[in-house]
């Protein structure tokens, strides 16, 4: 841009002049926007400084038609916003750079002289040619970049999952077992009093507690150290129809409870590779989780549908939802939205899907429930 001035300078036999004032404050307008950008990184800023550098390369364009670089210039603009990695500038930016490119040219043929714009005066089509040309070519270029960006993007988000189970892992290697060795003893020496025909029945009635509630314990030291070291499992055909069923059949008396129905809509009969104990304990979880969220008479919707090569499994409540900043946090150790939640329900359930190559996605507003999508492959007859 320092060069744009000097040779504008030149041009103007060394004279000040008011192309040469305009072009300045171009210049010093988009530096301070370079210099104050990392610190104030805004869309309007961002639109300012593509605004800026067209205007710049547009102005040296109409002063300098006869010369391929400023065309050059010009064909390049829709490049700075893919800088920005920002889709919306780019499509606003390459459709005013056609509108406004074209319209030169027409300007051109109708009212240009053979001695000013010499180079587009000779071919004017072939020059728009070039140009649309190069404008589709930045079109696919940044269709294949978004592409890759997504594709990193979907990489980086099971990087972090993979951290957040790995985290898990190590947290259950290191507690588990020194809990599990207490709870094991009091367990056992309150099993040895409840033996005892000397301790009254009023006080065994609190061993019973007592134990239920160790048991409990257990059970979730049981899931810490299957996030730790999964087990191998066996593997089978699992039809989804009758699976899901099932699923339906343990929960509906928890759900009738508080007036909660749930409803199961499927589309074809599909069949997938995988634990059918795993399959179950999956939906249990999802299930469970969707009912403690909806209110009183609400309905539950289960939806199976296929696509491609995958079967998809949507849940859809109407309870209370989450904000974003819930639905970020969702599969990290040790958060629940439940009072007495451990959050290892969730984890498990990230754990057997990630197990049998599928995905689950969360969607959710608050005050309007949660959508829960889980896919799996299917398995071709």
């Amino acid at each position: 841009m320092s060069s744009g001035l000097m040779l504008i300078y030149e041009v103007n036999d060394r004279t000040i002049t008011t192309s040469l004032i305009f072009q300045f404050i171009l210049v010093i307008t988009i530096s301070i926007l370079f210099i104050l950008f990392p610190k104030k990184d805004s869309g309007r800023f961002r639109a300012g400084i593509i605004l800026s550098m067209s205007a710049y390369f547009f102005f040296m364009y109409l002063q300098f038609p006869d010369r391929f670089a400023s065309l050059l210039m010009i064909s390049y603009l829709p490049v700075i916003p893919v800088l920005f990695l920002h889709t919306r500038l780019f499509y606003i930016t390459l459709v005013s750079n056609i509108t406004i490119t074209i319209s030169i040219f027409l300007y051109l043929m109708m009212y240009g002289t053979r001695s000013i714009e010499e180079y587009t005066y000779l071919d004017y089509s072939g020059v728009a040619i070039n140009f649309i040309a190069s404008q589709i070519f930045l079109f696919f270029l940044f269709q294949l970049f978004k592409k890759k960006m997504k594709e990193q993007e979907l990489y980086y988000v099971q990087m972090k999952e993979d951290e957040k189970l790995r985290t898990t892992g190590q947290l259950a290697a290191a507690v588990a077992h020194e809990i599990r060795n207490p709870i094991t003893v009091v367990k056992g020496f309150i099993q040895l009093h409840e033996r005892d025909e000397d301790v009254p029945e009023h006080i065994k009635k609190h061993y019973n507690l007592m134990l239920d509630q160790l048991q409990d314990a257990e059970t979730v030291i049981s899931n810490f150290l299957s996030l730790a070291k999964p087990v191998e499992t066996n593997t089978e055909i699992v039809s989804v129809n009758p699976a899901l069923h099932t699923v339906m059949d343990l929960l509906n008396t928890y759900a009738l409870i508080d007036t909660i129905h749930i409803e199961l809509e499927i589309e074809d009969e599909y069949e997938i590779q995988c634990n059918i104990l795993e399959f179950k304990q999956l939906f249990v979880n999802l299930l469970k989780n969707a009912i403690e969220a909806s209110n009183h008479g609400d309905t539950i919707q289960i939806k199976v549908t296929g696509e491609q090569d995958t079967v998809k499994i949507v849940i859809i409540d109407c309870g209370s939802g989450m904000s974003q900043e819930q639905l970020e946090r969702i599969g990290t150790p040790f958060y629940s939205l439940k009072a007495k939640g451990t959050g290892i329900g969730l984890m498990i359930c990230f754990n057997i899907i990630q197990k049998y190559d599928g995905t689950i996605h969360f969607c959710s507003e608050e005050g309007k429930g949660t959508e829960v999508t889980v896919t799996f492959p299917i398995v071709k007859a």
